[in-house]
């Protein structure tokens, strides 16, 4: 199981490099409300793991010709990097905050996927559909990145499996993975983003998880997620500890048939570091 870092596309450029840690396979960004694009600031990572993802970008606000343009200039920027994470977000987000419809968002993620990969692949893409129109072929030279799904139900799932690399997943607990993505996913990639935290006080870290994250399990794909794991909230997936109990942990995960462990650290700038030193890649 490979074991990535994720980065807060937030702040200063100087402090998003220094979090880059060289120790990890990979470094991820996603999007953040108000934060940079999560794509373009990978290109200012140029040392660092070597692998850069994205878990992840919507879909709904960029047509498939502009995030593939983008995806491959980044491509070629970050010396062939990049792995593109993408999804459909919720309908708060689409609807809610920015005005666009969220209608079918399978049926419209399978779609994209249908126009986003022979794009990246520098096809000429001829097609008519029930939401994209397009005649086009890119000129940028890059190799196509490899592309992940954010899947939580089993029709993304299916999808993540027949038209992409693999999924991307969070707030689950290693039974979830095991009995419910992994079976789904068939050979792709099994991605799981998950807070982490060495500490002496677990309760006091879920605590306060909850109290910032908590909101998430209202969201209808988020809250069937969880309930599928008998879990009441985000903070029930945080892996919070001592370095053993973390380590235990990261290795259930491994056990579960995740390939790949994206670890988002919390808590005090000094238990981040300790978490760091526990987790990263022998």
């Amino acid at each position: 199981m490979r074991i990535g870092l994720h980065l807060i596309a937030l702040g200063d450029i100087a402090a998003l490099r220094s979090a880059a840690d060289p120790r990890f396979d990979s470094a991820w960004t996603n999007w953040q409300p108000g934060g940079w694009d999560p794509l373009t600031v990978l290109t200012a990572l140029p040392e660092g793991p070597r692998e850069l993802g994205t878990a992840v970008v919507p879909t709904y606000p960029s047509h498939p010709v502009a995030l593939a343009t983008e995806a491959l200039t980044v491509q070629a920027l970050t010396g062939g990097r990049l792995t593109l994470g993408i999804g459909p977000s919720h309908e708060l987000v689409i609807t809610g905050w920015w005005g666009i419809p969220y209608t079918r968002p399978a049926s419209h993620t399978r779609e994209y996927l249908e126009v986003l990969r022979p794009l990246l692949r520098g096809e000429h893409v001829r097609h008519s559909g029930e939401f994209f129109t397009v005649d086009h072929r890119l000129a940028v030279s890059a190799p196509p990145p490899p592309v992940l799904v954010a899947a939580l139900g089993p029709r993304m799932l299916g999808i993540a499996r027949d038209l992409a690399d693999g999924t991307i997943v969070t707030w689950v607990r290693p039974g979830t993975v095991a009995d419910y993505v992994v079976p789904r996913i068939g050979t792709g990639r099994v991605v799981v983003l998950v807070m982490a935290a060495v500490t002496s006080d677990p309760d006091g870290m879920r605590a306060s998880v909850a109290a910032r994250y908590g909101a998430a399990a209202e969201l209808p794909a988020y809250r069937a997620m969880l309930d599928r794991g008998s879990l009441a909230g985000p903070a029930d997936t945080v892996i919070a500890g001592d370095e053993d109990t973390v380590r235990r942990e990261v290795e259930r995960f491994r056990d579960a048939g995740v390939t790949d462990l994206i670890v988002m650290p919390v808590g005090t700038p000094a238990e981040r570091v300790r978490l760091l030193d526990v987790v990263a890649p022998r």
